[in-house]
């Protein structure tokens, strides 16, 4: 079995993407709903959810895990690979792809403040982007308004607007979405930019390595039984889900 974790649902984008791939695997999905969002919180509090999350996978038959969460992996994958026995797959926002695809030397990146200012970030900016103007804007309160399933409504796109302003004053032709709940907004992304205007989204580079590091690790095809749980109440949780999943799923109670 493969398991995922996101500090709410928008790791759904990239178990989405690993499942459109790898059809036939067992998966199983924790939503860390009761401390969503991660982006404000500290790095240590992170972490410490970072572990919580990785050892309940583990102790529910995950083989390998997939950190899909971009302020997650900052603050933790190096301690996650460290204390875990299982392989671990992690998210970075997709700076190297944008540096290919941008036509004029500027790139935006949408985040959240947590993966904005982590040492894994300052390291891709630094080692891929020497040469192009990258700009960052800390996107508060848009993973609360995906997480309340509000994908669309004129909150949301006002948000959004808000954040994207200043990086089209700028000129940006590529923008990083540097999150994984940013995804489920890219109708909406379409209609609010130009078409010359390109979104980078790494979930499917990241199911690439999934695919890899399963072959390596011997992990064989199963039924394709998808799972879920949450920190959070069920019952809350259950309609978002079923929203951005595509399909309504049972989900339990996860206590760590």
């Amino acid at each position: 079995m493969i398991g995922f974790y996101d500090s709410g649902l928008g790791g759904l984008s990239v178990m989405q993407a690993v499942h459109q791939l790898l059809p036939q695997h067992n998966l199983y999905y924790l939503a860390d709903t009761a401390f969503c969002p991660y982006g404000p919180r500290s790095t240590e509090e992170v972490r410490e959810r970072a572990l919580a999350c990785a050892y309940w996978l583990v102790a529910r038959g995950a083989h390998l895990v997939v950190v899909a969460c971009n302020t997650a992996s900052s603050a933790a994958l190096e301690v996650l690979r460290a204390e875990l026995s299982v392989p671990i797959v992690g998210m970075e926002p997709g700076i190297k792809p944008a540096i290919q695809s941008t036509r004029v030397g500027r790139v935006g990146v949408l985040a959240t403040g947590g993966t904005l200012s982590g040492a894994r970030f300052a390291r891709l900016v630094e080692r891929f982007a020497s040469e192009v103007q990258v700009q960052t804007v800390p996107c508060h309160g848009l993973v609360e308004r995906i997480e309340a399933g509000d994908l669309h409504g004129p909150q949301t796109q006002q948000l959004l607007q808000h954040y994207l302003t200043p990086l089209l004053e700028q000129g940006v032709d590529t923008i990083v979405l540097g999150c994984t709940h940013y995804p489920f907004l890219r109708p909406l992304l379409v209609e609010l930019l130009k078409p010359d205007v390109t979104l980078i989204d790494t979930g499917p580079a990241v199911a690439q390595q999934v695919a890899r590091v399963a072959a390596m690790t011997g992990l064989v095809p199963d039924v394709g039984r998808v799972c879920a749980a949450t920190t959070g109440d069920p019952a809350s949780v259950a309609p978002v889900f079923a929203h951005l999943w595509g399909e309504v799923l049972s989900l339990e109670h996860a206590d760590c």
